[in-house]
């Protein structure tokens, strides 16, 4: 075990630079070797554009009302990566060197999710079910109004939050991709496939990072870990809104739409920590102090509380019309 001043973020993040330099390859994928939008969607350059925009639409009218509004509120989160490389980039106790380990990460990270945003965008744009402005109005509202997920500028907080976020997406995006297929929307489930795979890899990114930075300052981490588990992880979209709505208020609307769908549920949100408690090993971690020691009590009571919670929570029946949809 490396010894490092324990308590110093800025020595930690300096120990996991050159980590993040030397596994980047092992989670991210060369541009040349990356899926692109136009590998799935119709291509205009091609006589069978039309045609093929005629098939898309046909299969999207298969999409129930829930499941098209969980697509969208999917993709604005998606649309508004800007924010989340801002507040990426503003995380204290890291070096600003552009070609830096934690630089290089955040700009690579941010053009492999990017795609995700431009290939639903023009998916939907195509179906002819999607009102594209007043979508695109919420997604402007989306960056605009940006978000407070309680990470503060702490860089544990933030690989924390980003851990368990980038699994919760992984889920939403499998279980899209396997109901569209469900009702004979291929395309749509491919899609929705390769981004939950990029997910997937992301999240063993963060989750990597925040293992070795329990390497040296477990205690700090461990707290951190309780801290945003006591607050409740948030979803980056939930300040979502239409036109005329308050920030915010579309985003229930949306989650009960999941809910509905078994999309993504209370009992996914537990899952997710208990995979994450058991991946980061918390009840092996060794040489806590003695607010670590509570906070790994806490942590390793916590799936049982909420799962009690989880199972209480009644399915909201009560539809939404977004504007979103025609």
């Amino acid at each position: 075990m490396l010894e490092l001043p324990v308590g110093s973020r800025k020595e930690v993040m300096t120990y996991l630079e050159p980590f993040m330099l030397n596994e980047m390859s092992e989670y991210l994928k060369p541009v040349e070797e990356m899926w692109q939008p136009a590998d799935f969607l119709p291509d205009s350059s091609k006589e069978t554009f039309f045609d093929e925009v005629k098939e898309l639409q046909r299969n999207t009218k298969e999409l129930s009302y829930d499941l098209l509004a969980v697509l969208i509120g999917d993709t604005i989160t998606e649309e508004a990566l800007p924010t989340y490389e801002s507040w990426l980039t503003m995380v204290d106790d890291v070096s600003r060197n552009e070609q830096g380990g934690w630089m290089r990460w955040v700009r690579a990270w941010t053009a492999e999710e990017n795609r995700h945003g431009d290939l639903l965008n023009k998916y939907l744009y195509l179906s002819g079910r999607v009102n594209m402005r007043m979508m695109e109005a919420s997604t402007q509202y989306l960056i605009q109004d940006g978000f407070d997920i309680g990470t503060g500028h702490d860089p544990y907080r933030n690989f924390i939050y980003t851990s368990f976020q980038e699994m919760a997406t992984n889920v939403s995006h499998r279980r899209v991709a396997s109901l569209a297929k469900q009702v004979g929307d291929k395309l749509l489930s491919k899609m929705c496939g390769v981004i939950a795979s990029d997910e997937a890899r992301h999240a063993k990114a963060y989750k990597a990072f925040i293992s070795k930075a329990f390497e040296v300052d477990a205690s700090e981490v461990m707290i951190a870990f309780e801290d945003m588990m006591k607050k409740k992880i948030v979803m980056p979209a939930h300040f979502l809104r239409e036109i005329g709505l308050k920030m915010g208020q579309t985003f229930g609307h949306f989650t009960d739409a999941a809910q509905r769908l078994g999309v993504y549920t209370a009992v996914d949100y537990v899952d997710i920590l208990k995979e994450l408690i058991v991946d980061w090993k918390i009840e092996e971690v060794k040489d806590l102090n003695e607010a670590g020691e509570k906070a790994r009590e806490y942590l390793m009571r916590l799936p049982d509380r909420l799962i009690r919670i989880a199972d209480r929570i009644k399915t909201p029946n009560l539809e939404y019309k977004f504007s979103w949809i025609l």
